[in-house]
């Protein structure tokens, strides 16, 4: 990093404040524009000029352009950690930039809750024939098998299943868990989980609505957590694997079913993907940043789109990896209304 490319990059507002919005989440060029209120191609020359100071990093996923910050204030010592640093003072001591990035998280906040709120609207209309729409991502048996196969190695014990919709891979299973919870934010996808899942025994079984984003579960409630062709709607999916790690136990596992990295930009257009899946490589950082230990991935082939099956452990720090009695997973637990 030189100082004369970085000087320049910090001597401009918008700059200042796109460094500020990176500070906490990567962002999709788009929604930057959004929310600066500037055109695309204006915010992209920005963007060149923070990239070329080495204060930000660009990343490609089909037609969509995201970015994420290069700089960390936590870091070592350097010139970049020292930039970060003198932007979170300047947000702390400087009314006038403190007031304009606080605004600038609200409007994106609510660019991305109008998205949110998109989706949940698709979730609702197609809850009906949700196993036939996500068929469309390749054959279910030969994935469910695999992941059997991987999960099958150890008990799965109390077991989350994040965004279950139908209930499909809650039922599938459950044979395997002392206890499962099924989430899903979608009432429409809990009721119809709720009928599918009823000759299950008594007990053995919660329903809970609510976000993957604020699991509404004490931590280290669970010793599995699933992610089941769910995390390529998640805005943030560090965001959403960190407080999957939040609740999962000293030696428990993440299991993460998801599309390999692809360019099917109608699966964004019409079925309300945020991701266009994810590269190994985006993956294992997303698992580590989490806190978590990433193994090695299973890849799936398909036509025209691959599934990958990514997995993670929780590191103990005794070296216990005993299973909770089942009541202990779901303190604090919400049950569905539905």
């Amino acid at each position: 990093m030189r100082i004369d490319p970085l000087l320049r990059a910090l001597s401009e507002p918008t700059r200042l404040r796109i460094m500020r919005l990176l500070a906490h989440m990567e962002l999709a060029v788009g929604e930057l524009a959004q929310v600066l209120g500037q055109s695309q191609p204006r915010v992209s020359r920005h963007i060149r000029i923070l990239c070329d100071a080495g204060l930000a990093e660009r990343r490609k996923e089909g037609s969509w352009v995201f970015l994420r910050s290069a700089v960390n204030e936590h870091g070592p010592l350097s010139m970049g950690s020292v930039a970060a640093q003198l932007l979170t003072l300047a947000e702390r001591e400087d009314a006038q930039f403190c007031a304009r990035c606080a605004e600038d998280r609200r409007h994106l906040a609510a660019i991305r809750a109008a998205r949110e709120a998109n989706a949940q609207a698709y979730f609702a209309r197609h809850a009906e024939e949700w196993d036939t729409l996500r068929s469309l991502h390749g054959a279910d048996e030969p994935v469910e098998a695999a992941l059997l196969d991987t999960l099958g190695r150890d008990p799965l014990g109390a077991l989350l299943d994040v965004g279950t919709g139908t209930g499909r891979m809650a039922e599938l299973l459950s044979p395997g868990a002392g206890q499962v919870t099924a989430l899903d934010k979608s009432p429409e996808m809990l009721r119809i989980a709720r009928a599918r899942l009823q000759t299950l025994p008594a007990g053995k079984i919660d329903l809970v609505q609510g976000d993957f984003t604020a699991l509404p579960f004490a931590p280290a409630a669970f010793d599995t957590v699933l992610f089941h062709q769910v995390l390529h709607y998640a805005q943030d999916p560090g965001a959403v694997l960190a407080e999957a790690a939040r609740v999962l136990r000293p030696g428990g596992r993440i299991a993460v079913v998801d599309l390999a990295a692809h360019d099917r930009e109608e699966l964004r257009e019409r079925h309300a993907h945020a991701r266009l899946g994810f590269s190994d490589e985006q993956m294992l950082a997303l698992l580590a940043s989490a806190g978590l230990v990433p193994a090695a991935p299973t890849a799936l082939p398909g036509d025209p789109l691959t599934v990958k099956i990514w997995t993670a452990r929780r590191e103990s720090a005794t070296g216990d990896h005993a299973l909770p009695a089942p009541s202990e997973a779901n303190a604090n637990r919400e049950t569905s209304p539905t």
